[in-house]
């Protein structure tokens, strides 16, 4: 990173010497100032940091190293600006030491000026009221205008490197989004500050009027990283753990409670059990399939999605459900309930609600529809994170990417939406391999993803329909499960039933023993938008994972990261008539060392599935 100081601060990166931004340039008007206008350098302090961070909840790694080079630029006008390099990327802040206690923020500037006409992968919104569930489509930047909105991130293939705009700690201020400059580069814009709100149902806040500044602060802090992650080789941006490391450590100080599992959940499977004796639905019977289900599998949870409580109110729970009957019947089963709700109703019954669910023995609440990022709304993450926390309680968002930020700052925040998951295959096409392979390039870069894969209605692009009560996926067996390995998420839906899971007990093997957290991750082989086989080891055993496009491809998988020794490996592939029939796949089971090297075929829109484990484990 080069920086120059004239009358703008500029900034330059370059990877490998080769130069990939030029003149990058940022501002910041705060109150009637625009920081960063004909700045006054007063001091250039240096610093260099080498340490490791451990996670509580381990995403990717069991350790991370937190190596950077720094310099903070302190400017006359009690502003600084603190820029960082790793490995992994370049960062940059602003820090204020203001005399005001509080201050209006009316804009931020953070414009990215590349050194070619480079292609975007682009999740392009219509607006900032978003569940931030885009595709990633590949779009020359000279083509974006300032109309082409984006939520983040915004991953730019520079030839010799991808560049992943992002960010990081996110407090008391808007959410980033991105938008064309139509003249290649990339524009940082906020969602402005609301003033007045209409609630239409339970659970969509529209702003009606917004004001001309985005944030109300304190004139004394730091604001949130501003992040280019740098990945050498696609798989990089896999393995990179640069938005966490720039988060805020935890604000949990026992974090011993906070258990991340497999959950069995309701929704997306519409509730559909077969083979029973009472009538399937929200009711009590039906949840105490599911935990019966949970129980019998090792899974953690599971979870009540919409319906449980009448909408609009979570002190009052439908009369065909005992909600503390079914706490108490998982309890003897070790399985925790979750339970879903809707984040305007939780805000207005926040202290009550969350006092009930502890009352209740609940384990975590699922809170959706938030649709937005301007500075109240981020405030209400942290909030909720923060009095989940003081009653040990997880927290899932759906409804919004900017969740996905700040596990590192709130451990028990184990997951977050703000993807295009499987729940989209109950009405469209858009969620499918080729969508699948862009995720681990993408959006996972930013932290967890709620995509709740495992469905075991399997079809051809030929066959799929989309089903709202019997849903099916686009792609094989095996690309569904594989999903569990090469998506990121320490709490993991099973989304579908558990009638078609109990029918499944060679699909169940591997989903009972994968894993949903990590002591290490290496990735074997990938390219964007096209393939991505990974390896993740929990203690001794390793488990693979390698999702394809629609393109059916051979991939080698070469084992030498195992240490020395005799290991049996079990695996779950594509079968041979998968191309027509998604559902065929074959278990099979070989000694291996590290010297093996496996070639694996995987159908259009095919999967691998593995687990390694010492011999005598």
């Amino acid at each position: 990173m080069s920086i120059r100081i004239s009358d703008r601060i500029f900034y330059d990166i370059a990877v490998d010497e080769n130069t990939v931004m030029r003149d990058a340039t940022l501002s910041l008007h705060i109150d009637g100032a625009t920081l960063g206008l004909a700045p006054k350098l007063l001091a250039a302090t240096p610093r260099y940091h080498d340490g490791m961070v451990i996670p509580p909840v381990r995403q990717k790694s069991a350790s991370y190293r937190d190596r950077y080079n720094e310099i903070c630029l302190k400017m006359d006008g009690n502003y600084a600006v603190v820029f960082r390099a790793y490995d992994e990327g370049v960062a940059y802040r602003w820090e204020t030491t203001l005399p005001q206690s509080q201050v209006k923020v009316f804009a931020e500037e953070m414009s990215l000026r590349f050194a070619d006409n480079y292609v975007v992968y682009y999740p392009e919104e219509q607006s900032f009221m978003s569940h931030n569930e885009r595709q990633f489509s590949p779009r020359a930047l000279a083509d974006l205008s300032s109309h082409n909105l984006a939520s983040l991130p915004a991953v730019v293939d520079a030839r010799t490197a991808k560049l992943v705009v992002a960010e990081s700690d996110v407090d008391d201020y808007p959410g980033l989004w991105l938008r064309g400059n139509d003249n290649g580069g990339l524009e940082g814009l906020f969602p402005p500050y609301p003033l007045k709100e209409q609630l239409s149902n339970d659970r969509d806040l529209h702003i009606t009027q917004a004001a001309d500044y985005i944030a109300i602060t304190r004139g004394t802090r730091t604001y949130p990283w501003r992040v280019l992650g740098v990945a050498h080789r696609d798989g990089d941006i896999i393995t990179s753990p640069l938005v966490y490391l720039l988060a805020s450590p935890s604000q949990v100080a026992d974090t011993s409670w906070i258990k991340p599992g497999k959950a069995a959940w309701d929704w997306w499977n519409a509730n559909n059990v077969a083979g029973v004796d009472f009538k399937s639905g929200i009711n009590t019977a039906t949840y105490k399939y599911y935990i019966d289900f949970a129980a019998r599998y090792g899974l953690q949870y599971i979870i009540l999605d919409e319906g449980w409580s009448k909408l609009g109110d979570l002190l009052s729970v439908v009369p065909e459900i005992n909600i503390e009957e079914l706490v108490a019947y998982g309890r003897e089963r070790n399985v925790g309930v979750i339970l879903w709700v809707v984040w305007k109703t939780l805000d207005d019954q926040l202290q009550p609600a969350l006092d009930q669910f502890a009352r209740w023995g609940v384990r975590g609440i699922k809170v959706d529809f938030m649709q937005r990022d301007d500075q109240p709304v981020v405030n209400f993450y942290h909030r909720v994170c923060r009095e989940a926390a003081k009653r040990h309680l997880l927290v899932d968002y759906h409804g919004a990417v900017r969740p996905a930020l700040m596990t590192r700052t709130w451990p028990n925040l184990i997951t977050a939406e703000g993807v295009r998951g499987l729940e989209w295959c109950k009405w469209t096409v858009h969620t499918n391999p080729d969508h699948d392979v862009m995720l681990p390039f993408t959006r996972m870069f930013l932290g967890p993803m709620d995509y709740t894969p495992g469905a075991m209605l399997n079809a051809t692009r030929s066959d799929f329909r989309a089903i709202m009560d019997q849903p099916m996926s686009q792609g094989t067996r095996c690309h569904q499960l594989a999903l569990f390995v090469v998506f990121e998420s320490p709490l993991q839906m099973l989304a579908d039933s558990p009638t078609h899971y109990r029918r499944e007990p060679e699909a169940m093997e591997f989903l009972a023993a994968v894993p949903t957290v990590w002591d290490e991750t290496r990735v074997l082989d990938a390219r964007l938008g096209d393939y991505a086989l990974v390896a993740r080891r929990r203690g001794s055993d390793w488990f693979l994972g390698a999702i394809t496009n629609w393109t059916p491809r051979e991939l080698e998988v070469d084992l030498s990261f195992l240490p020395a020794g005799s290991y049996q490996l079990t695996q779950w592939s594509d079968g041979i008539n998968a191309d027509r029939y998604a559902g065929d796949f074959q278990r099979s089971a070989q000694s291996v060392s590290n010297i093996t090297k496996l070639r694996i075929r995987l159908a259009e829109g095919g999967g691998w599935a593995a687990r390694i484990s010492p011999h005598g484990h």
